[in-house]
């Protein structure tokens, strides 16, 4: 068969298997429900009696309401504290109402007139969903980076220790089975995360702050799903090569761990990092980081136009780079089976290989 057809029954095979393996249905079900929760959670514990200051000039306005009232000397403390975050809102002379990006409609019921209501930042995000957002972001490229990650390995490793490659190579070139493998990873966490995203839109449409919640994420996770994409495929190829150089599934752990610190490292940067601009745009030009640094940053609006198309360029070159090497590893180092594998071997294994074949034709033409 041709390389297309060999790479097309490999992802079948892969997929096949994949959707019968329960570990995978669980992982599903746990996104689907993590993304719902994610997203109905801030409207749910967003509640209570908001927390005013009151100027002494209109103390009395809120008497006996059931505010948490904290009186102040003047207009000027009151609104510090608003822009401190001590309290939800103050009411200051006029009367008028002071509050950051929402206007509390329980302070403003409790008065008997309406009075006119002043946004001090009408654009700030609630700091629930400024947490969760990059949160969800890095956890989601986490765990499928990581889960898909490890099963590519694995199966390529339980491959080489029951010498069922053997066969496989002998009808399907290393490449195909490679691009095989990948493809069939990628399309199923691909699927899983697109699932995910349809339900975290769905839910923020029926959460009570969705609809404008929902007009700011949506360009964020649309650009989250071609980060992810470029950023599984770069990492794809790396665990592919972890299990090539092994020969047990009892050593993939050690063989990956600088993989798995590369993985987990951005993880922790993001959430660590989120609200540092600086850090953010540094962080959203490197590959490893740029899946989730960039669309969090188009969700807080610190990017421009076209910084996001320039970040996905250099990931999608670094992608195509890292997965090059990944490639000659894995064919470099798949036929060994006698004992783990060296990256320098593997490396020039491939090279000797080729060189070994050119002079085998060679030999081949001259004899006949």
């Amino acid at each position: 068969m041709n390389s297309f057809a060999a790479i097309r029954l490999v992802t079948v095979r892969e997929i096949r298997v994949k959707l019968r393996d329960k570990s995978f249905l669980y992982s599903t079900v746990f996104f689907l429900l993590f993304a719902a929760v994610g997203t109905i959670l801030p409207s749910l514990v967003d509640g209570g009696p908001s927390t005013v200051a009151v100027s002494e000039s209109v103390a009395g306005t809120l008497a006996g309401t059931d505010l948490e009232v904290r009186t102040v000397a003047d207009d000027q403390t009151a609104e510090q504290l608003v822009r401190d975050g001590e309290v939800d809102a103050a009411v200051v002379s006029g009367p008028k109402v002071l509050a950051m990006d929402e206007a509390p409609s329980d302070v403003v019921g409790a008065l008997s007139v309406a009075p006119p209501v002043k946004l001090l930042d009408p654009d700030a995000v609630d700091p629930m969903v400024a947490f969760l957002v990059p949160f969800v972001f890095a956890f989601v490229f986490l765990f499928v980076s990581m889960t898909f990650g490890v099963q590519i390995a694995q199966s390529v490793t339980e491959e080489k220790q029951t010498r069922v490659v053997e066969i496989l190579v002998a009808s399907i070139p290393v490449r195909a089975l490679l691009a095989g493998k990948l493809l069939a990873g990628g399309l199923l966490a691909m699927g899983q995360v697109a699932l995910t995203a349809v339900v975290a839109l769905v839910g923020m449409r029926f959460a009570d702050s969705g609809g404008s919640l929902l007009s700011i994420l949506a360009p964020a996770i649309g650009w989250f799903l071609p980060f992810f994409v470029a950023g599984f495929v770069m990492l794809a190829a790396l665990w592919a090569a972890v299990g090539a150089l092994v020969n047990r599934q009892e050593d993939i752990g050690g063989a990956s761990m600088p993989l798995q610190i590369v993985v987990m490292l951005p993880f922790f940067a993001v959430i660590a990092l989120h609200d540092n601009p600086f850090a953010m745009t540094v962080m959203s030009y490197v590959p490893f980081t740029a899946p989730t640094a960039m669309p969090l940053r188009m969700f807080t609006g610190d990017a421009a136009g076209w910084e996001p198309i320039l970040s996905l360029v250099l990931l999608i070159v670094t992608a195509v780079g890292i997965l090059l090497a990944g490639t000659r590893l894995y064919e470099g180092s798949l036929m060994r089976t006698n004992g783990k594998v060296s990256l320098g071997v593997a490396w020039r294994d491939r090279e000797m290989r080729r060189v070994n074949q050119g002079s085998g034709d060679r030999v081949g033409v001259t004899s006949r």
